[in-house]
């Protein structure tokens, strides 16, 4: 996540005990719906206890995601929570937020060379059209698993409805696509070489 700021360190967001929340930077009390967008923007930021000055940017970005996931975007399976759960009092839990963050920036990279590759295969191809619609659903997919924009959200890309086929077209459809992906397939072991 690329962190873009307009001052020198994060913003400082004041959080007080009628669990407002200020920014101090444009001197104005804001949501939390605010933050979770500054996240998808990669505003760096740091949220303080106004009366104590502790640090609780922890607690409040896990609120926005216990929101996220309240409000029907969820996006964190029941097996991974359980998993995650074992892991605290385990002797390993001290690795597992590196390995977590690890993870999330392999797949951003990975997702960055796939979409990079496949505009690369489609781009004088019959299967063009094709591409960028199943592109644009699997940027809105992706999405949950990096700051940005969430489907039915401001800035999300709206999916192109397509017109209906019929079941010979679509098999063929679907074996010029296998067959498209094949190729990805060996375009994307070449990059990782």
């Amino acid at each position: 996540m690329k962190k873009q700021n307009t001052g020198d360190g994060p913003v400082i967001i004041k959080k007080y005990a009628n669990r407002r929340l200020y920014n101090t930077e444009t001197s104005s009390y804001i949501t939390l719906e605010h933050l979770a967008a500054m996240t998808r923007e990669g505003r760096d930021f740091k949220v303080v206890d106004a009366k104590t000055d502790d640090d609780i940017t922890h607690n409040v970005l896990t609120q926005i995601i216990m929101e996220e996931e309240a409000r029907g975007t969820s996006m964190l399976p029941v097996n991974f929570l359980r998993q995650l759960i074992a892991m605290y009092g385990d002797s390993m839990q001290a690795m597992v937020p590196g390995y977590l963050e690890a993870s999330m920036d392999s797949f951003r990279r990975n997702h960055e060379q796939f979409k990079t590759a496949v505009e690369g295969a489609f781009a004088n191809s019959p299967f063009a059209e094709i591409a960028k619609r199943n592109l644009e659903m699997f940027d809105v997919a992706a999405k949950a698993f990096k700051p940005g924009a969430m489907p039915g959200m401001p800035g999300a890309p709206t999916p192109t409805p397509t017109a209906p086929a019929s079941a010979a077209s679509k098999d063929d459809e679907i074996a010029a696509l296998k067959a498209e992906l094949g190729k990805l397939n060996e375009k994307i072991e070449k990059l990782h070489k």
